[in-house]
């Protein structure tokens, strides 16, 4: 299916530009009285889109042959009366008690053989054939009542799949699993070459003889591992689509979304595979602590726009202010709601939304910010609300519009990510997604625009390609990346790449493997580095976690160890293809270190900043267009007011914009230039 079919149907005006704002609406957790309120209060903010009855499957159906859509009927109406677009869930994130006291069989199995019992949420197996007749149940008594609704918008899949729930053990899994293995490998042959199955004894004779990874003497076989990982993420893949197929038979015309959850670390779904699954792409993303999380933001929000393919995608899900559940839940500074928001328009969400919009009194998230807080309309981050919501009809110009592609970017690959981190490994240390928010930083840093892309992704139009920790190269991806630097792009790839395939199979002959040859070295052991020792390179930085061993094979020295066990080898190399090149960077480098080599690469691919000079490094930019207009966002991402008059354009105005070219601290900017 193509990314982006179809966007939101907007009940009223569905030809209007407009983007959406409003949040996770949980009525079902208030008295009738509270309705009215809320109506009142969402009209006074701009609020023209709800998600609605995420969690409700007890409420709709209180026992297994009682139905109760009064209520949700009765809010349905409220919302178009007053103007207010519903995305529908189908509510089935969260079995309620009768059911798992009726079947306890729906309920995970962890790693170690223990039941994951109810109490909190996502408690189902999605490999349950049970849970998956009672959930598809639910959903088309649903879509029969309220497929011609008029506040109806969308529908929204679950919530969050895989949150809590990614990895199952049961006998349901391991039926599930094998079923999977034999549709990938077809035979047991087959399965136990790609297994290294000779290895301690492991060779199967019988399909049923093979589990799930569940808790084992030593390290499971790697392989086996990473297939579950594939599984897993295709269990659930599996489940949005059989409520997607049921949805579009009974509701055709209507389209279908579900939550992603691009950041942090959250790993486990394989999205750039899910995101031709649904009309359009949903994401929630929260900050999280640290002294990166508004790079980590930025890169977050940069993927899901690429995993959209370029297109508008809906923010389903980002907090107000505190959330409440990190160790310490720290409330946002003033004008922080409003720039997190922006950002993500900035990277393609038509739609701005947070979880929820009155603060719950109850419960396990009565702590977590909300659109209205526990003090009320009388509060600061209501009258932030009411700006924000006034500032995103101001920018209603902005909506439908597209990425403006990068000259360079990001490859992320979730299937490196996993294999990477698997267990026996030369270090337990390595952190994928870690590496790549490096290189993202240094971008942003040197005030360059990377579009973060999938690797399967075609990335054959970027002049400069990094690939960071492309552990599993299979030989399709390496031919890919042949083709590109003989084409004359520049490939920048580091440390721990091209070394499996996709069985997790090591490319014989010395690493790294499959892109030894196009990066013109060879080396022959690992060098991982002990937690907290360095090396010193004399390009003047300092690396961690990794070095290599480099015998050139053709590659040129770009930059050698000054000190640790290669003192006076190469760090970082450079191979011409024809009128491309090849850099591999041995060692983590760190933001710091790699702002400094950055613009070596950027000037062998030919691109500088857009930015005038001195805003570099202090200003983000990201820029979308409708082919005729582009819209340059300027984000402040440093700590001092930053002047950015020499930015030609038209400035677009609302409450939570610079009113001047002068942006404090976090503060953003928008311009229309023709």
């Amino acid at each position: 299916m193509e990314h982006g079919r179809r966007w939101v149907r907007w009940p009223s005006e569905p030809d209007r530009a407009r983007l959406g704002f409003g949040a996770d609406y949980n009525p079902e957790q208030w008295p009738r009285e509270v309705w009215d309120a809320d109506m009142r209060a969402m009209r006074a903010a701009g609020v023209n889109i709800v998600s609605l009855a995420i969690f409700s499957w007890a409420h709709l159906q209180p026992a297994a042959d009682t139905w109760d859509f009064t209520w949700l009927d009765e809010v349905m109406d409220l919302l178009h009366a007053n103007g207010i677009a519903a995305d529908l869930a189908t509510a089935t994130a969260s079995p309620p008690p009768w059911l798992t006291a009726a079947h306890p069989e729906i309920l995970p199995v962890d790693q170690q053989g223990h039941t994951v019992w109810p109490g909190a949420r996502q408690h189902w197996r999605p490999t349950s054939p049970i849970f998956r007749r009672y959930a598809l149940s639910l959903v088309e008594a649903l879509a029969v009542r309220y497929a011609e609704h008029p506040a109806l918008a969308a529908w929204h899949v679950s919530n969050e799949l895989g949150c809590h729930n990614v990895y199952d053990y049961s006998e349901d899994a391991a039926t599930a699993f094998r079923d999977w293995l034999r549709a990938r490998y077809g035979t047991l042959d087959e399965l136990n070459r790609a297994w290294a199955t000779a290895f301690w004894s492991q060779r199967y004779g019988d399909w049923a003889e093979i589990l799930p990874p569940r808790l084992a003497a030593s390290y499971p076989n790697p392989t086996q591992q990473l297939d579950f990982k594939r599984f897993s993420s295709d269990a659930l893949k599996d489940h949005l689509r059989a409520e997607r197929d049921l949805l579009r038979r009974l509701s055709p015309g209507v389209p279908i979304t579900t939550n992603f959850m691009v950041m942090g670390e959250t790993k486990g779904m394989n999205y750039a595979d899910w995101a031709g699954e649904v009309d359009f792409v949903s994401n929630d993303h929260y900050v999280l602590t640290g002294p990166r999380a508004q790079d980590e933001l930025s890169f977050s929000a940069n993927l899901t726009g690429s995993l959209a393919g370029g297109r508008p995608w809906f923010l389903m899900e980002h907090s107000t202010s505190a959330v409440n559940w990190q160790p310490v839940n720290l409330a946002k500074r003033p004008g922080g709601m409003a720039r997190d928001s922006l950002t993500h328009v900035a990277y393609g969400a038509d739609a701005v939304c947070f979880f929820q919009w009155r603060q719950s009194a109850g419960g396990a998230e009565k702590y977590h910010s909300a659109m209205v807080p526990h003090a009320g309309e009388d509060s600061d981050v209501f009258r932030s609300v009411t700006d924000l919501g006034a500032t995103l009809a101001a920018l209603a110009p902005v909506a439908g519009s597209h990425r403006s592609p990068a000259r360079a970017a990001i490859l992320f690959d979730w299937e490196s990510w996993w294999a990477s981190e698997l267990d026996s490994h030369p270090t337990s240390l390595l952190r994928y997604r870690q590496e790549a928010l490096d290189w993202y930083s240094a971008f942003l840093g040197a005030g360059v625009r990377a579009d973060v892309v999938p690797v399967a992704a075609d990335f054959s139009g970027y002049d400069l390609v990094v690939a960071p920790i492309l552990h599993l190269v299979p030989a399709a991806l390496a031919g890919r990346l042949e083709s590109y630097v003989a084409g004359g792009g520049h490939l920048v790839t580091t440390y721990f790449s091209g070394i499996v395939n996709e069985d997790d199979r090591v490319w014989l002959g010395g690493y790294p493997g499959a892109l030894r040859d196009l990066l013109g070295i060879r080396i022959q052991e690992f060098g991982p580095l002990l937690d907290g020792d360095t090396v010193d390179l004399d390009l003047g930085v300092t690396g961690t976690l990794w070095t290599d061993r480099i015998d050139l094979a053709g590659a040129s020295v770009l930059a050698s160890y000054k000190t640790g066990d290669h003192a006076g080898r190469p760090a970082i190399t450079r191979h011409r293809t024809g009128p491309g090149t090849a850099t591999y960077v041995s060692t983590r480098l760190g933001p710091d270190g790699l702002t400094a080599l950055l613009p070596t690469l950027l000037e062998t691919a030919g691109i500088t900043s857009e930015l005038p000079a001195g805003l570099p490094g202090q200003i983000e930019l990201a820029i979308r267009t409708d082919g005729t207009h582009s819209y340059w966002f300027l984000i402040n991402r440093g700590d001092r007011p930053v002047d950015v008059s020499a930015v030609p354009g038209d400035p677009l105005t609302g409450p939570s914009l610079a009113l001047d070219a002068t942006l404090a601290p976090g503060q953003v900017r928008i311009l229309l230039r023709r």
